[in-house]
């Protein structure tokens, strides 16, 4: 079976695994929204670094969850669209991805990129294809094959190349907090690929944000007493508007569009694009400057991602005899 590589950090990756045989005019469509989805994406992570500098981690989150949620919860509306999750197992399915999904992750990228270059936060977080087959693999007995393999050692001389110069430098801490982010997010492919939560995909996705943004308003009342910035930019409310309508809203539209005209390998294969995007805004925007260990950690993690995404030759059926 294909594995594919979940392109945001909340992303509810069962959609992964449909695909249907798109027309031409329809693949054309949604290659040129593959490409409007990896500039969102990938533009992402240097505006949340922005974000988290002005208003911090729990305002950030909650803010851009909160957002998140009502835009998909607007749109399950005037589409009217089920927006009910069945009781017993189904709901609890929902509040374990959420965790595993949306929380765990949404905290780890947080604090990785407040101690970390966002570049090799990005870069490490896309590990997560590797991860996901290897666990996969374990928990479901999904086939490891040669690809994913040389995938796995790749993904290990780049996170090396990445680590061992900030472990020299004392500043390993965001990089493994990175790993993190990238682990969760795996595990979170693979609980809702066996969960197979019935219902609605994006009434699924907005119930994940929106007990998400829940816990995150718990944590807000608990560390900071509910207490919000006094002094903000322009740019750090854009920053926060821009994650949740676009980071969040707009692109997981984006992804349920694109994930019905393409097949999920194609699919999936494009979304490599994003990182590429985020590492380049990351310099672009905050001036950051990749070293050259940091540029061959990159490369080694990239190509690690794309030997587990891309699919391998199909062979012609065997005759009946």
């Amino acid at each position: 079976m294909q594995r594919a590589l979940a392109t945001s950090p909340t992303i509810p990756v069962q959609v992964f695994f449909v695909a249907q045989q798109p027309g031409s005019d329809e693949t054309t469509k949604a290659k040129l929204m593959l490409v409007l989805l990896a500039f969102a994406w990938g533009l992402s992570w240097p505006i949340m670094k922005i974000a988290l500098d002005e208003v911090g981690v729990w305002v950030m989150r909650f803010l851009g969850l909160s957002v998140g949620t009502a835009f998909l919860f607007a749109l399950i509306k005037l589409q009217r669209r089920d927006p009910s999750i069945a009781r017993g197992r189904p709901r609890l399915h929902v509040v374990t991805a959420s965790v595993i999904n949306v929380v765990a992750f949404g905290m780890f990228v947080s604090f990785a990129q407040l101690a970390a270059a966002t570049s090799r936060v990005v870069i490490v977080n896309y590990s997560m294809p590797v991860w996901s087959s290897l666990m996969a693999w374990l928990v479901l007995g999904e086939r490891l094959d040669l690809r994913a393999g040389i995938g796995l050692v790749l993904c290990a001389g780049g996170l090396t190349a990445l680590v061992l110069p900030a472990m020299e430098a004392h500043g390993a801490t965001g990089l493994l907090l990175a790993l993190g982010c990238a682990l969760s997010w795996a595990a979170g492919t693979v609980y809702m690929k066996w969960a197979k939560i019935p219902g609605d995909i994006i009434t699924v996705t907005a119930w994940q944000l929106a007990i998400a943004a829940v816990v995150f308003a718990a944590c807000l009342l608990l560390f900071q007493d509910m207490t919000l910035p006094t002094s903000v930019t322009w740019q750090g409310v854009l920053a926060v508007l821009y994650t949740g309508l676009i980071a969040v809203g707009l692109a997981y539209l984006l992804w349920f569009a694109i994930i019905e005209r393409l097949p999920t390998a194609t699919a999936s294969l494009g979304s490599l694009a994003t990182p590429v995007i985020g590492v380049g805004s990351s310099m672009l925007m905050l001036g950051e400057r990749p070293t050259a260990a940091d540029l061959v950690g990159f490369a080694l993690i990239l190509a690690a991602a794309a030997c587990v995404l891309v699919p391998g030759r199909s062979r012609p059926p065997t005759p009946d005899v």
